[in-house]
């Protein structure tokens, strides 16, 4: 059965208000705090609100060893999370739900969400392992469906192959359009990917997984429907020609960019680093892992999480600490560098 988010946060927030003294009290700083975790080319994004209420997006790679598991809870450890309070997969592809039953084993998750489609074939048997970790905590968003997070606002962008039919504040036409570039539609499962934009304060963070070129000129043409973001996480990980869609890019010009990629996956195609650097006003770039196969294509060595190939890698993440003020502070796990922006 359906569930609309949108309806039933009330009732979710109180009954995950219960347990906010006991599983998230060592996380609320006043700040909201957002952890890239190194799955090397999946995704898994943490989200914790100034209250210590907790969103993870993706769980990265199914591994033996559990690694990518093991990766998430020790962030969350970190953090100061006892438990995970929203598990949100974007899409039913293996590096973004694979360690699901692993993560399930170690850590309290209460309410799932996803994009409340069917799936190829191919992706079935991770559709069906979602639906059994899940259970009746499971929740579907559909685009426009919002949801409050611990005082952070949640707009669901895309879901299941639809958009946000809405223009939020800020968009409009886009002069960006005229004569842009268009390219098929990738995978369908990509396409239903369940994407999101949080806002806290001036602060704004678009992670739309692996939504493709396609939707992305669709959501930006000829109206820029999302208007101007702070932080933007690079769809399908930078990996492919596939998204980063110039016209979408320069609509919601975002003031940093952060590739989610690994040491082989990520920053691939040709040019796709210096597409995001050409952005008007972008002021730096971030990476969880270097790209060891563009070594040409790299951002500067301190705004770089991890270097290593896979079997020595350490997985560090990388945060941004984002104050009510807007002011936000960028840090690398790896060797405690820090660079503050002021939201725009």
């Amino acid at each position: 059965m359906r569930i609309e988010v949108a309806i039933g946060w009330l009732a979710l927030s109180l009954a995950a208000g219960l347990h906010l003294s006991a599983g998230t009290s060592l996380a609320q700083s006043g700040n909201m705090d957002i952890y890239w975790i190194d799955v090397e080319g999946g995704g898994a994004t943490l989200v914790i609100a100034p209250t210590g209420e907790s969103l993870l997006v993706d769980v990265g790679w199914p591994r033996p060893e559990g690694r990518d598991a093991r990766r998430i809870a020790a962030t969350m450890q970190e953090a100061g999370l006892e438990k995970l309070d929203y598990m949100l997969i974007t899409h039913f592809h293996t590096d973004h739900v694979g360690s699901l039953a692993e993560l399930d084993e170690l850590i309290r998750i209460d309410h799932f969400l996803d994009h409340g489609g069917d799936t190829e074939e191919r992706n079935q048997v991770w559709r069906e392992l979602y639906l059994e970790v899940a259970g009746d905590a499971r929740m579907v968003a559909a685009a426009g469906d919002t949801m409050q997070l611990g005082g952070v606002d949640v707009k669901f962008i895309s879901s299941n192959m639809e958009l946000i039919s809405e223009t939020l504040p800020g968009g409009g036409p886009n002069p960006h359009c005229e004569g842009a570039e268009h390219k098929p539609a990738a995978s369908p499962e990509n396409q239903r990917t369940l994407g999101a934009l949080f806002r806290f304060g001036r602060f704004s963070f678009l992670n739309l997984g692996d939504l493709d070129w396609d939707m992305e000129m669709k959501l930006s043409c000829p109206v820029n429907r999302l208007g101007r973001v702070t932080l933007y996480q690079t769809s399908r990980h930078g990996a492919f020609d596939g998204a980063g869609a110039p016209a979408h890019l320069w609509a919601i010009s975002p003031q940093v960019i952060l590739f989610n990629n690994g040491p082989r996956k990520g920053i691939t195609a040709p040019h796709m680093y210096e597409r995001a650097a050409a952005v008007p006003g972008v002021e730096d770039i971030w990476q969880t892992h270097l790209a060891l196969e563009a070594p040409d294509h790299n951002t500067a060595v301190d705004l770089i999480a991890n270097f290593e190939e896979t079997e020595d890698c350490q997985g560090h993440w990388l945060r941004a600490s984002v104050a009510p003020d807007g002011q936000y502070t960028m840090t690398n796990g790896r060797n405690g560098y820090s660079r503050t922006y002021t939201a725009r």
